[in-house]
Order: C-alpha cells, then structure tokens, then sequence
C-alpha cells in the first residue's frame, strides 16, 4: 500500500449515474429507504418501476418518487436537499418531527448517503470541513444511527487526488463504525469485524492499483473480487 498523499486520476471511473445505478442494487423490495443529499438522490431514478420500495425523505415524505420531468416540478414538493420531487400513490406528507421520530425509531432499512470521508472501521465525516460554513448537520446523525444498514456513495478520491478511503477520518465525525458498505466510482468496500473487504473493482484496474490510491487498510473478499459492473 502506497504512503503517498497524492495519485493521479484514472480512466474508467464510474460516473456520479453509474454510481447511482450500482447503489440502488443494495436496495431489496419492502425496504424504506432514505437517500441522502448528492450522488444518493440519484438513486430514485434508478429503482426498477415494479420493485416495491418506499423512499422516505427526513424533512417529512414518505413515498417519495423519481425526479420529475422538466416542466412538471412543483416547486412545494421538495426534498430535504430542497430539490423538486414526485410522489407516488398512496405517498403521505407530514411534519419533520414525525420523519425524526420514525428515524430515531428504527423503522428505515436502509440508508444510502454520499461522504468526505470514511475509515476502514466504519466511521463517517460528511457533514463539516472546519474553516468552511456549513448549513448544519442535518438529518445525518440521527440516520446513521437508526438505521441498521448504511451504504456511503462517493468518489473514491477527492479533486486533488487525495484518498477519501482512510484508516482514520481527519473530518469531524458524523457517526463512529456505522457504514457497511462503501461504493465509490472504483470499487465496492464492505466493512466487516475482521477489516475492509473489496467486493468489486472497475475493469481494467488491479488490486494493486486499488491499494494505491486507498489509505486504509484493504483486504481481498474470501469468496474472490467480481467486476463493477452496475
């Protein structure tokens, strides 16, 4: 594993829909799902029409619906990114302490949120850069830590070809050993007791290469590493 700070961009990443695409696997119908800001919101347009998941949005949607079509956005239909939404039939709006009170309560299956950064433990930073203004935490907190399973979306490095992938976040934490699946545009992680597990990697790259451009500490899935294909 390399100790360089830095590595140079590589061709074949995935892009922020592929990404999206690769997500909404790890989504099982009858699940309630929140997505979070970023790459996550993309994830509604990618659930096959007849799989039956109800998306929930933290400032109050339950039964949240694909992006709309340009033309038709409502501009009171929106989620807690503020961006426009659909509903679907039978969807149900309500106040934002009733979604906390569901989410502190342990009624969403999954959770699916872009990060800054995330360690070979679990933990999560992808709320605050200190020095920057930021708008608040947000509903993050209390989702990671309602949730029974939380998948984190992201480039695996960032701009400046840094390694967002850590043995230890630098960032302010949003939760400690809470993620449990890391997909990023070069390969799928998952966090077990026993270490960082790389599940799949983009064609065209090694482990090797993989371990270069990844701070932590990675290990290779006992049953072998598939092709990220989303």
């Amino acid at each position: 594993m390399s100790t360089t700070s830095k590595v140079s961009p590589i061709p074949g990443v995935l892009s922020r829909e592929a990404l999206a695409r690769r997500a909404a696997q790890e989504v099982r119908a009858g699940m309630y799902v929140n997505l979070g800001i970023g790459i996550p919101t993309l994830v509604a347009n990618e659930i096959p029409a007849d799989k039956h998941v109800v998306l929930q949005s933290e400032n109050g949607i339950l039964g949240m619906g694909p992006f709309p079509f340009e033309g038709e956005e409502r501009a009171d239909l929106i989620n807690a990114g503020k961006q426009t939404v659909t509903l679907v039939p039978g969807a149900s709006v309500f106040s934002s302490d009733a979604s906390f009170a569901m989410i502190r309560g342990g009624h969403v299956d999954l959770t699916i949120l872009g990060a800054m950064e995330v360690s070979e433990k679990g933990d999560l930073a992808n709320w605050m850069i200190p020095g920057k203004m930021v708008k608040g935490m947000g509903g993050a907190m209390d989702l990671v830590a309602g949730s029974p399973y939380v998948v984190v979306v992201m480039q695996h490095c960032a701009p400046d070809g840094s390694p967002k992938v850590l043995k230890n976040c630098t960032l302010p934490l949003t939760g400690k050993k809470v993620v449990k699946k890391v997909i990023t545009d070069r390969a799928v992680l998952e966090v077990r007791d026993e270490g960082l597990f790389v599940l799949e990697i983009i064609p065209g790259m090694t482990f090797e290469e993989l371990e270069a451009c990844t701070e932590a500490h990675l290990k290779k899935s006992p049953t072998g590493i598939k092709e990220l294909r989303p």
